[in-house]
């Protein structure tokens, strides 16, 4: 007897993506690139399959108030390099964070999703924003610090802003030429 093995089709999986909101102030850096990475995978929906993209949306705000433990604030570089001679480029967190603070979670994220063809898509669905002001507030799905469980918005609100958060999402992203 055959076995036979579902996969899900690639519009029910469009359709089904969902937005999740992050408040970055206080919370470490690793824990939350940790949950961005595995809500950006799917690997919290049933339907996960390694070579299928399967993630959702994630918004993430506050990303300035972002801490680290130990002595990582003093410690940590990112390190890149052009290619050419000489073309290593060190920068401290600390410079970082005053150049431009949604960097250093972006690259957290990127580098903790696997090197292959579906990174680039999975990061354009990571939104990150350096204070508390964002275009898709009126998204589906709320959640509170990255620690607590997430809860659903009440239906009155999802119905409320979710067209409206789908319109200025279209905006933003046809402004960013991600559409």
């Amino acid at each position: 007897m055959p076995q036979k093995t579902w996969l899900p089709a690639v519009k029910s999986l469009e359709s089904t993506r969902r937005w999740h909101h992050f408040d970055a102030s206080g919370q470490v850096l690793g824990r939350l690139a940790t949950k961005i990475a595995v809500l950006l995978l799917g690997k919290h929906k049933r339907e996960y399959t390694t070579f299928m993209d399967t993630g959702d949306f994630v918004v993430v705000t506050n990303a300035g108030k972002i801490r680290l433990t130990g002595k990582k604030a003093e410690q940590k570089y990112y390190f890149r390099h052009s290619g050419y001679a000489k073309g290593a480029k060190k920068v401290s967190y600390r410079q970082q964070m005053d150049k431009d603070p949604t960097k250093v979670i972006y690259l957290a994220v990127r580098r903790m999703l696997g090197v292959n063809r579906l990174r680039a898509r999975r990061m354009r669905r990571l939104k990150i924003f350096s204070g508390a002001e964002n275009p898709f507030l009126g998204a589906t799905r709320v959640a509170g610090k990255a620690g607590q469980e997430d809860r659903q918005a009440p239906l009155a609100e999802v119905n409320a802003g979710a067209e409206q958060a789908k319109q200025v999402a279209e905006i933003w992203l046809k402004k960013k030429k991600l559409i």
